[in-house]
């Protein structure tokens, strides 16, 4: 009995150890195989670790590269024109234009008149820099054939402290001349302007030198007398304008100048005048005074002066020039022509007019393109040649302006003129549609 006892014992001891043997062999596989899976986990680890290290230097380098082709590729941009800019900024080109297409009614009184439509304006723009010279080449399709049209044609470059200008392009005198016919108040420019006393007289051949500071302008001319399609001429001028800024802080500006023009006809110069259009543009007009070429004793001589001020509050705005300009006579003697004017606007939902300081000249109301803006506005205008007899007229102007959008406006002019010398007091509705790009 204690045999089979002692033998039962040791088989089950045998049997123990093998199980307990077993069992260490199926944990140290289990343990081999979680040590060749970490392994396994590790190596991809570091396989993928390598591919995102390659990855970045390809992110970077592409980067680099993207940054290198936006620098050497021109710059094309649009804002309904078209203005592209090359990689080096040596060189840039702009296209813009603008189409004014204006309506005429008239009630007549004794002068005769002619309901009509025009295209007031039609040009194309071609503007840019080329190596830090500025250039300008505009022409006015609506104003006839060969070079009729030519408007601003110049080459102009910053040098002494100012602008220089070479070509054909606006003297400098005038407020109201000298702000875009874009963004003039009314439809047609007051008699201050090439409107009136300086009359078919708004762009000559020359030089110009422009200095501007932060809240003045001072620019001189000197120029030919004759214009792009006009035969070549003797004729010479001078003009210079000063303006100043006493206040502007933002929403509210007060605005001063002055300007002197000096024409002196010579040989071969056509005549000069200073023109009332009294009742509006295509309407009735009074020749205030002429002078003609150099004859003999002839005064061929035209000395204008005129002053300018301006004051803007938030949505109100008044404007006022006055200029006097003596007109050589054949006699010798001379005849003055006095113009004046005062015109306002009031901003009805927002908006307010901008004052561009380095023209000294306001220019229209910042426009959303989401909402339009609403302008009334009125104009007192009075030419006289004191020394003639009832030479004198004077008009009256009230308007509304609808800036749809930045490029798009509505204008609607109704002017009372008088012409004392004849009696005639004839009105016009006029309506313009505007559109500038």
């Amino acid at each position: 009995m204690q045999r089979k006892t002692l033998a039962l014992a040791v088989t089950m001891a045998l049997a123990a150890s093998s199980f307990s043997a077993s069992a260490q062999d199926s944990r140290d596989a289990e343990l081999a195989a979680l040590k060749q899976q970490l392994a396994e986990l590790a190596a991809k680890v570091q396989e993928l670790e390598s591919r995102t290290d390659a990855q970045s230097d390809v992110n970077v380098d592409t980067a680099t590269q993207l940054d290198n082709l936006s620098n050497n590729v021109a710059k094309v941009e649009t804002k309904g024109g078209i203005k592209v800019t090359s990689a080096d900024k040596n060189f840039e080109a702009s296209i813009g234009g603008r189409i004014h297409f204006d309506t005429y009614v008239f009630d007549k009184d004794i002068a005769a008149t002619t309901d009509t439509t025009e295209f007031r304006r039609a040009r194309l723009t071609l503007s840019g820099k080329a190596y830090g010279w500025e250039y300008k080449v505009e022409n006015d399709f609506s104003a006839g054939s060969n070079l009729d049209g030519f408007r601003d044609l110049y080459i102009a470059r910053n040098m002494l402290g100012g602008k220089v200008t070479i070509g054909h392009f606006k003297p400098y005198r005038s407020m109201e001349e000298l702000t875009s016919s874009n963004e003039i108040l009314l439809m047609e420019r007051p008699s201050t302007s090439a409107t009136g006393i300086y009359s078919g007289r708004q762009f000559q051949q020359g030089v110009g030198y422009l200095r501007a500071g932060s809240n003045y302008t001072f620019g001189v001319s000197a120029f030919n007398m004759r214009s792009a399609p006009t035969a070549r001429t003797e004729g010479v001028g001078i003009s210079g304008r000063a303006t100043w800024a006493p206040i502007d802080s933002g929403t509210t500006t007060l605005h001063l100048g002055g300007s002197y023009s000096h024409e002196n006809l010579n040989k071969g110069t056509p005549s000069v005048s200073a023109v009332s259009n009294y009742a509006g543009r295509r309407g009735p007009s009074l020749t205030m005074a002429t002078t003609s070429a150099a004859i003999g004793t002839n005064d061929s001589q035209v000395d204008t002066f005129g002053l300018e001020a301006a004051f803007r509050n938030g949505p109100f705005f008044v404007q006022s020039e006055y200029a006097r300009a003596s007109y050589g006579q054949a006699n010798g003697t001379s005849q003055d022509v006095d113009a004046f004017y005062v015109q306002g606007g009031f901003m009805l939902n927002g908006g307010l007019k901008v004052y561009k300081g380095a023209t000294g000249v306001f220019g229209s109301p910042v426009v959303p393109a989401d909402k339009g803006l609403w302008e009334l506005v009125a104009r007192y205008d009075v030419m006289e040649n004191k020394d003639l007899l009832d030479t004198k007229t004077t008009s009256a102007l009230l308007g509304v302006n609808y800036y749809i959008n930045p490029n798009l406006r509505m204008m609607l002019n109704w002017t009372q003129g008088k012409n004392d010398k004849t009696g005639d007091e004839p009105s016009q509705i006029a309506l313009r549609t505007q559109f500038a790009f």
